[in-house]
């Protein structure tokens, strides 16, 4: 189970048997109703759309165990779904506990079988960043970049990005940071991969820092080493008419949901050197938590509706 889930898992009611689950295995959830009450179990795409497979709801009392796998839509090979659980008389958008993320992943190789390869469960999480010029939100694609998210939040878990900068202001365009050199050549010391993916880079998307390739000038695509050159730095949009040349190139992973007066404090900070984008101060991060989702505090209803088209918004 990875450290993330393992942190989180004391906020919710319901508590996968582990992490990450082979397609012959049961997707065993533990529902753990508190003081006996009862809760209807619901499953929704991430548009937050319920998935109507049930023949009837899903109801559960006390504690009990039940398999993901049967409440998911029949021949399911991938997706990404949310899994929570709601007082039986409440509003969906009154959840109790933290929601599970259940990302279903094919094998991406050429001429591999399209049957699901490995599930993984999740909490659905957040972070709050603080900066020397204030604090701001952070919600995640889960669904198109499901390693990006992964390998940010466990940096965030880890304490990496505290004390680090926005190295990088470039106006109009992005602020950067997530640099433990604070030059722009650092990283946590390996790469993942690109997960480029049809989210538009619109001002407050988050989005991975990479190499730039020599023979993308032509117009043409980041070769692999390139594109597969992202770590820790992230970047932050500011203006959509600048950074669209990024859709599709760029690895989108997540959005600031709120505090953009923050990240236009950032960008508004005086630079240095315009050429590297280098500012005279460089805006610092003081802290980022990484936080689970509650009803009392979610801030993914404006990710559901950023998604693809509109959403249902919990009843």
């Amino acid at each position: 189970m990875n450290a993330v889930v393992s942190m989180m898992m004391f906020v919710s009611v319901l508590v996968p048997a582990k992490g990450w689950f082979a397609p012959g295995q049961p997707i065993n959830i533990t529902v753990k109703a508190p003081d006996a009450a009862e809760l209807r179990i619901v499953l929704a795409d991430f548009t937050n759309r319920q998935i109507d497979e049930l023949e009837e709801e899903l109801i559960v009392k006390g504690e009990q165990t039940i398999d993901a796998w049967k409440l998911l839509p029949e021949g399911t090979t991938s997706g990404t779904y949310i899994l929570y659980a709601v007082p039986k008389d409440s509003a969906r958008k009154d959840f109790a506990g933290t929601p599970l993320v259940i990302n279903i992943r094919q094998d991406k190789r050429q001429g591999a079988p399209i049957d699901a390869m490995v599930v993984k469960v999740s909490p659905l999480c957040y972070v709050a960043m603080t900066t020397d010029k204030g604090p701001m939100t952070l919600a995640f694609y889960y669904d198109v970049a499901p390693h990006t998210v992964a390998n940010f939040l466990e940096l965030t878990a880890g304490g990496f990005y505290d004390g680090l900068t926005f190295h990088r202001i470039v106006p109009d365009f992005v602020v950067q940071g997530g640099d433990p050199r604070g030059d722009g050549s650092g990283g946590p010391g390996y790469m993942i991969d690109a997960e480029f993916n049809t989210r538009p880079h619109n001002p407050g998307v988050l989005s991975m820092a990479r190499s730039g390739d020599p023979n993308e000038a032509g117009g043409a695509m980041p070769r692999s080493d390139f594109a597969n050159s992202a770590g820790s730095q992230f970047f932050i949009c500011l203006d959509y008419e600048n950074t669209q040349q990024l859709d599709r190139r760029y690895t989108a992973f997540g959005k600031v949901v709120a505090g953009m007066e923050t990240v236009a404090a950032i960008a508004a900070e005086k630079v240095a050197d315009p050429q590297l984008g280098r500012p005279a101060t460089p805006p610092k991060i003081l802290k980022a938590e990484v936080r689970p989702v509650t009803a009392e505090d979610n801030p993914y209803m404006e990710i559901f509706s950023d998604v693809t088209g509109p959403s249902l918004i919990p009843q």
